[in-house]
């Protein structure tokens, strides 16, 4: 019998970082590992299982692909996230490599601690904790940290004297981290990447590794195989919220929601889209994506939105048993009107 643990590689990051399309780019490049992904999406679609089970990888078989859609994974360590990896390590044939995906809502803390329950302690170890990160959202002050103009606006805006659970979640995923990739390097120039990289720097004691992306493109060798060990060290990485785990409060996200609008064939998909960075403007629409059924073509349309930057492709061909039909899944804060923002986009396939 072969003892040796099978190193699993947890991926992090903020709505819209680039997880999957990371992942997606390492099962196609996984140098003949058989690799497991276990998904953990948010919201009511799961629109990353669906594109990472059409990415045609030999290595990663839709079989491999395991799916949480309970909710956020550090919630559901205990009932959801525990079981799953017992069923998966007594399979007959078991993976070279766990890769986890986490919603961008998750605090990969809890995550990396279920590591040391008895039965999968001794089976399987974490290799090493990725977060990604949107070098353009960061360049353009999504998650700026400077305390002295916070102090100077407060006087100013009553809601500066809230701190951001957005800002927290983001501290909190890259403080378990070691190794940050700094994704969409492309989309700013030089002097934005030495502010990206002095902010992420700033917002954490830790100091791990860094590297530059763009479209997600990192070799499986980088992401793969780095030998931490990371449920040893997590004591040394608490998250913003570790007190109320620890008190028994329970974390929640009821800071944002999620729906999904399903819609009828689009006939114009440029139109479509440029409509819909109006709307994602003007409703504050953190994260918008899925896919999209363009009149006519034989291909599926997959669309990912972030703030009102739209990333669109054919993905793959219609399945002949396949109901076509376009369905976007929606995230947004709490305050988002989802009956304005369901009607906006509906009104753009009427008529």
């Amino acid at each position: 019998m072969n003892q040796q643990k099978i190193p699993a590689t947890v991926i992090t990051g903020f709505l819209g970082a680039g997880k999957t399309t990371m992942i997606r780019n390492l099962l196609t490049n996984a140098g003949g590992r058989k690799i497991a992904l276990i998904i953990n999406e948010f919201g009511d679609l799961g629109v990353d299982g669906e594109v990472l089970k059409g990415c045609g990888a030999e290595n990663c078989s839709e079989d491999d692909i395991i799916e949480l859609t309970n909710g956020c994974i550090c919630c559901t360590v205990a009932d959801d996230f525990i079981p799953t990896m017992t069923k998966l390590l007594e399979r007959e044939k078991r993976p070279d490599h766990i890769v986890i995906e986490t919603s961008g809502l998750a605090l990969p803390q809890p995550l990396v601690a279920a590591f040391n329950w008895p039965d999968i302690r001794t089976q399987v170890t974490v290799d090493g904790v990725i977060t990604v990160v949107d070098s353009a959202a960061v360049a353009a002050g999504r998650f700026a940290d400077d305390h002295d103009a916070v102090e100077a606006a407060r006087s100013e805006d009553d809601s500066l004297d809230h701190e951001s659970p957005i800002e927290e979640l983001f501290e909190d995923q890259l403080t378990c981290a070691d190794l940050i990739v700094l994704n969409k390097t492309d989309l700013i120039d030089g002097d934005g990447l030495d502010r990206v990289k002095s902010e992420v720097a700033s917002r954490i004691a830790r100091k791990p590794v860094m590297i530059e992306a763009r479209n997600g493109e990192v070799p499986a060798g980088v992401l793969l195989g780095l030998g931490i060990g990371t449920e040893d060290d997590i004591a040394n990485r608490k998250s913003h919220h570790e007190l109320e785990h620890e008190e028994g409060a329970p974390h929640d996200h009821d800071e944002f929601e999620s729906f999904v609008v399903e819609l009828g064939a689009v006939s114009d998909p440029t139109g479509f889209v440029e409509k819909l960075k109006g709307i994602i403007t003007e409703h504050d629409v953190l994260r918008l994506k899925g896919f999209i059924d363009v009149l006519g073509k034989p291909m599926r349309l997959q669309l990912q939105a972030v703030g009102s930057r739209i990333d669109q492709y054919f993905d793959r061909a219609w399945a002949a048993d396949e109901a076509r039909r376009t369905r976007l899944v929606v995230i947004g804060l709490h305050e988002m009107n989802e009956d304005a923002v369901r009607k906006a986009i509906e009104a753009l396939v009427q008529g």
